[in-house]
């Protein structure tokens, strides 16, 4: 455990303006304020997704963090969806979000989310990384030009929201649902815990019962420490702390 000071009531500072990380976020019991910060998004040639989502994240957590309070703790997450490995980023028109979501349909695709945590008054930031396979339902064409028509997947990742009542894109999933949303509660909790910050509620009981999912890896991601775990297939070196879900047979 990290030595940090008193963190029984921790002003935690989400550096994001996303309505879903905050409703989320909402659901640990922790009180935060919002501080949305804009950094250059823009991947480096080559740059493996899981890489370039904890580099945004770092990126992001240091923007908040300064100037940074004694009794801040800063949290940036940035979410890549990819097919392989191709990036898919908010798409920019209706026909794009069609392309994505054609492409998508019917196979299983990655989303990486990564969690970055400046601590109050020491040079450091703590990552983590969830990595979700996500397989798409067979969705017909009508379906993706009403949904496209409703304007939702314009602000999205993929073109998509795994939560959409009427879409409902996603069919079998076995990873981290939250972390699709953009934000992995039970890896934020696992970070957090070094800090010795615990939340208020009881996080994985809260997440299945709102999100109305029956979560196969919560128990495994909470057991491990992102510290004591192999280093995922494409990762670069200096990332060694990043846990990834992998084989979920127990």
């Amino acid at each position: 455990m990290i030595e940090s000071g008193s963190m029984e009531n921790p002003d935690i500072i989400l550096a994001s303006s996303s309505p879903r990380r905050q409703n989320l976020l909402a659901w640990t019991g922790w009180s935060f304020r919002i501080r949305p910060v804009e950094i250059d998004e823009t991947p480096h040639p080559g740059e493996p997704p899981g890489s370039f989502a904890l580099r945004l994240a770092e990126s992001k957590a240091h923007a908040a963090s300064s100037p940074m309070k004694e009794d801040e703790v800063i949290l940036a997450c940035d979410t890549i969806v990819a097919d392989g490995s191709k990036l898919l980023g908010k798409p920019t028109n209706i026909d794009e979000a069609k392309a994505m979501l054609r492409r998508l349909r019917g196979h299983t695709h990655q989303v990486y989310t990564a969690i970055a945590v400046s601590i109050p008054g020491e040079d450091l930031t703590l990552t983590d990384l969830c990595i979700s396979q996500v397989p798409m339902r067979e969705y017909g064409d009508e379906e993706i030009e009403v949904y496209t028509a409703s304007g939702d997947p314009l602000d999205k990742a993929g073109a998509y929201a795994i939560q959409h009542p009427d879409f409902n894109p996603v069919a079998g999933l076995r990873d981290c649902y939250a972390s699709v949303m953009g934000l992995p509660l039970c890896h934020l909790v696992r970070i957090l815990r070094r800090l010795d910050i615990t939340p208020r509620a009881d996080v994985p009981r809260t997440c299945q019962d709102r999100l109305q999912y029956q979560c196969p890896v919560s128990h495994k991601i909470l057991k491990h420490h992102p510290l004591e775990s192999s280093q995922p297939v494409g990762i670069p070196d200096g990332y060694q702390h990043i846990y990834e879900q992998g084989n979920h047979e127990e």
